[in-house]
């Protein structure tokens, strides 16, 4: 149903998001509308002892997990903000280095949610940003204590964020279970997504210590989204894992806002292995009805729904790589 009191999202004149980690590089990956890639020679050599000039070009680090730089502009006004910062401690920090952009000009960071693949390099952010003070905005429930407990395997903890090393890296932790409006109201953190299709049904075999006991927690409720209102075309959605449901997120966003048109949904679906399978058409049909004219599915959205996404909605899909930026203006 429609939101009674829309939120006064912003429109701006134009969005970049660069993808500073995802699971994948290709150096070789050309320009796709509006995205530009970064290939070999777009990174500075480094040393090697076995090259007969004494170098070579690394270009970019990829690792499973999931970070974006988001600079918005209104007219002569730009903001910056970070999403998510990768699994490693140094895969992010390496990439910004590389493609030498300045970590200073972060404004503030979040993360979509607590997993270790989002949230593991933050200790390189601090170490580029010189332990300057940062905002960053969370969902109370990051700090949970979580593993995966899958049949007749052994269950796995994943590692756990802490909030008193985030603070003591120098970093000002905001906790928000709701929607935030961020940098001149031209960017919105959606908190928790109301879960409205009856196809997303999160994460299973995913549990949570409650009271020193593991219990069921399939539904990850600190999943949150980025969004953006791109003036005259819609909105941007930017997710992490999109544990909530790419679709329940998209949705979401346009309640919240009002607004009707999704302009861009880029991110994480969650859609690899068996257990999403059957999600993997309801998801497509859904994005079809809504009918962005950009979708990148990275991440954890997996080879066959990326597959599916590519023959289906041809005219939208843009694969995503490691060092690509996607500019979307009005």
């Amino acid at each position: 149903g429609e939101v009674v009191d829309p939120i006064a999202l912003d429109p701006v004149d134009e969005v970049v998001v660069t993808m500073l980690m995802d699971n994948t590089y290709d150096a070789l990956m050309p320009p796709d509308g509006p995205a530009t890639r970064t290939g070999f020679f777009g990174v500075p050599p480094v040393s090697s002892a076995v090259m007969v000039d004494g170098q070579v070009s690394p270009g970019l680090v990829a690792e499973h997990g999931f970070s974006a730089l988001v600079t918005v502009r209104k007219g002569e006004s730009s903001h910056t903000v970070l999403f998510d910062t990768g699994i490693s401690p140094f895969g992010m920090a390496d990439n910004m280095e590389r493609l030498g952009l300045d970590a200073g000009e972060i404004e503030v960071a979040v993360l979509s949610h607590g997993h270790f693949d989002h949230a593991g390099g933050l200790e390189g952010l601090a170490r580029l940003r010189r332990r300057a003070g940062l905002p960053i905005v969370v969902h109370p429930g990051v700090w949970a204590q979580r593993r995966l407990a899958l049949p007749e395997l052994p269950a796995v903890e994943l590692p756990t964020l802490s909030k008193r090393s985030l603070e003591e890296e120098g970093f000002e932790v905001i906790e928000r279970r709701q929607r935030s409006l961020l940098l001149a109201g031209s960017v919105l953190i959606t908190g928790e997504v109301d879960r409205t299709t009856d196809f997303e049904n999160g994460m299973p075999f995913h549990e949570q210590l409650v009271d020193r006991t593991w219990e069921p927690d399939p539904l990850i409720l600190d999943d949150q989204a980025l969004v953006v209102n791109l003036r005259g075309k819609g909105l941007m959605v930017l997710t992490g894992c999109g544990h909530a449901g790419a679709v329940n997120i998209a949705r979401h966003a346009m309640r919240l806002t009002g607004v009707d048109e999704l302009h861009a949904m880029v991110g994480g679906f969650h859609l690899n292995g068996p257990a999403f399978a059957s999600v993997i058409g309801p998801t497509i049909h859904a994005f079809q009805h809504m009918a962005p004219e950009v979708i990148v599915p990275a991440h954890c959205t997996g080879w066959t729904a990326q597959h599916r996404f590519a023959t289906e909605m041809e005219d939208a899909f843009i694969p995503n790589s490691v060092g690509s930026s996607f500019t979307l203006a009005a």
